[in-house]
């Protein structure tokens, strides 16, 4: 119980994680594991980066906060993606997090086998860290890329932010918000 007692909680969450036995296989079918977690509904970002000196992008729906004191949020990219390969040597990246008008955005963004093509017609400026910040975006983070975890088939990408900001037009009345839920994009409802 005294070794217990030692342990501090940051080195016990690092103790615990790192002398788990490695993970069993799953008897959860991934169809079923993608259907079920389809019924929470997200918000639809677009995360940016530069690849030298040309802007890089993807469709992520596994955005969070992670820490108010310092800022940091995270994502999810999978360990396969070409993208997230481009992007991280750069060592920055910015949400952003799209309108209801920016469908068309999240479905071109998402697509594989078309990086040179995303950026086509699409407007942005460079954010303080020199990542894509696209016009007309509910809202933007931009950050630096504080540690990378692999966790399963996907890294998780945590962030410290830099610089951000709401209401594209400043005047107070944000654009809607573009949310994914059981497959499809649509938009936001006020109940009151």
């Amino acid at each position: 119980m005294a070794e217990v007692a030692s342990l501090t909680r940051r080195n016990l969450v690092s103790t615990v994680m790192s002398e788990t036995d490695a993970p069993k296989p799953s008897t959860i079918d991934p169809e079923d594991f993608r259907n079920v977690l389809g019924h929470f509904p997200t918000g639809v970002t677009i995360v940016s980066g530069m690849h030298g000196e040309e802007p890089v992008g993807f469709t992520i729906g596994s955005f969070t906060s992670v820490s108010l004191d310092p800022p940091m949020v995270g994502f999810l990219p999978q360990t396969n993606s070409s993208t997230w390969d481009s992007m991280a040597m750069g060592g920055a990246f910015c949400v952003n997090v799209l309108s209801r008008d920016q469908a068309d955005l999240c479905w071109r963004f998402a697509k594989s086998d078309n990086e040179s093509e995303r950026y086509d017609g699409v407007k942005w400026h460079a954010g303080p860290t020199g990542s894509p910040i696209i016009d007309r975006a509910v809202a933007w983070i931009d950050c630096q890329v504080e540690q990378v975890y692999e966790m399963g088939d996907h890294y998780f990408v945590l962030g410290r932010v830099v610089a951000l900001e709401a209401d594209a037009d400043h005047d107070g009345n944000g654009p809607f918000p573009l949310l994914f839920f059981k497959g499809t994009l649509g938009g936001f409802e006020s109940e009151g």
